[in-house]
């Protein structure tokens, strides 16, 4: 009975030394609780679940007799696409495609009337640009709905004007155009341009690869470091002497090669195992995967800096996790949130990363302003862990 007793007062014991722990690290609670209900009210304000209409382009040569003014086409679209401008020039509007100023090129059949008559089916090309699987899938969905919107018109002009339309005024006798052609005189064939068209694994892993680098990157330096902090060795890098400086530095080299190599091998299984494409130059992919583990081993070092124990910095790992799932485009497009959320998401490296990664590997290229997304977020928290590490150290 004593035995038990003892045991009890034991565990006891244990029990409010962890509770005593607990309460003495009020910012480890607040960040547990309040952390994803942050992230989650931040989702549900910025979130509006609905797509944005996709920028069009229609080309209407000057033979096929067909409306040139916008708004014609825009009633013929419906609210998934935007009709920004009319004109007659292919070259023009592909560019402009190619140069993404626009997300769809249409382009109307140069003489709808005459292949009426001759009993054939008139073409109307969608042309896009795009690596998702996902999004050519609801570009060709709305080209087919274009397509049917185009038919009804055709159709209903055709019994509204007594069969004259594309039937030169009564002289083709409908019973000799074939009854397919008469139900549907246009079909819509979807174009993608873009340099690859990878499935959706292929697509992914690119994004995968983005958000395990950020995670590791984050969470192995945010623990080095925190452990130095609260075990005493601040001391020890005090007197021997070693600067802030040195001491970042080595840590980012460290373990910005423990990144490069899991880094290496990853895109080496991508390629070989998943068959992801590697449209660029490899030293152009090298430098953005080196660009985005140093932003995301400054956001480690930073993480570590602010917090108090490994258990919070276990935490605001999780946490970050959680928001670059939720926010950098790896489920959701960032299309989809209000414009403030967007300019929140580019504050997590994955986000930029994970576009320059898949644009390098999918595309052979990428925008300059994602390069320098990256560099400034690597500046702005590796400059801010510097200035606090210092401080910390001085009062050490």
């Amino acid at each position: 009975m004593i035995a038990l007793a003892q045991i009890i007062l034991r565990v006891l014991a244990i029990v409010g030394k962890e509770l005593v722990e607990v309460v003495r690290k009020p910012g480890a609670i607040l960040s547990l609780v309040l952390g994803p209900f942050l992230i989650m009210a931040v989702f549900g304000l910025g979130y509006n679940g609905v797509k944005r209409p996709l920028d069009a382009i229609v080309v209407v040569p000057p033979s096929s007799g067909l409306p040139s003014d916008a708004a014609t086409y825009q009633d013929l679209a419906g609210g998934g696409l935007r009709i920004v401008e009319v004109t007659a020039d292919r070259t023009n509007a592909e560019a402009r495609l190619g140069a993404s100023q626009v997300d769809v090129v249409i382009v109307v059949p140069p003489d709808p009337e005459k292949r009426f008559r001759a009993g054939e089916q008139s073409v109307i090309d969608v042309m896009i640009d795009v690596v998702d699987p996902i999004k050519e899938g609801y570009a060709g969905f709305l080209a087919s709905g274009l397509a049917s919107a185009v038919n009804r018109e055709i159709i209903q002009r055709a019994a509204s004007e007594g069969q004259r339309y594309a039937l030169a005024a009564g002289k083709t006798d409908v019973s000799q155009v074939p009854a397919e052609v008469v139900a549907a005189p246009t079909r819509s064939q979807l174009i993608n341009i873009a340099p690859s068209s990878p499935g959706v694994v292929a697509f992914y892993g690119p994004a995968i690869l983005a958000l395990i680098l950020q995670h590791l990157a984050i969470t192995l330096i945010a623990l080095s470091l925190v452990k130095e902090r609260t075990s005493g060795k601040m001391e020890l890098f005090r007197v021997a002497p070693v600067s802030a400086s040195e001491l970042l530095t080595g840590k980012v080299v460290a373990y910005g090669l423990v990144g490069a190599a899991i880094a290496g091998s990853t895109v080496i299984l991508l390629v070989n195992a998943f068959n992801v494409p590697l449209l660029a130059d490899p030293l152009s992919l090298a430098a953005a995967l080196g660009a985005l583990l140093i932003a995301s081993l400054g956001v480690g070092l930073f993480i570590a800096v602010v917090s108090d124990s490994e258990r919070q910095v276990v935490q605001l790992s999780l946490l970050a996790l959680l928001a670059s799932v939720f926010f950098s485009g790896f489920i959701l497009s960032i299309d989809e949130f209000e414009p403030p959320v967007r300019a929140l998401a580019y504050l997590l490296p994955v986000t930029p990363g994970m576009r320059l990664v898949g644009d390098l590997m999918l595309r052979g290229t990428s925008e300059s302003w994602v390069w320098a997304s990256l560099a400034a977020i690597a500046v702005v928290t590796l400059g801010a862990s510097w200035l606090l590490l210092r401080r910390s150290m001085q009062r050490a």
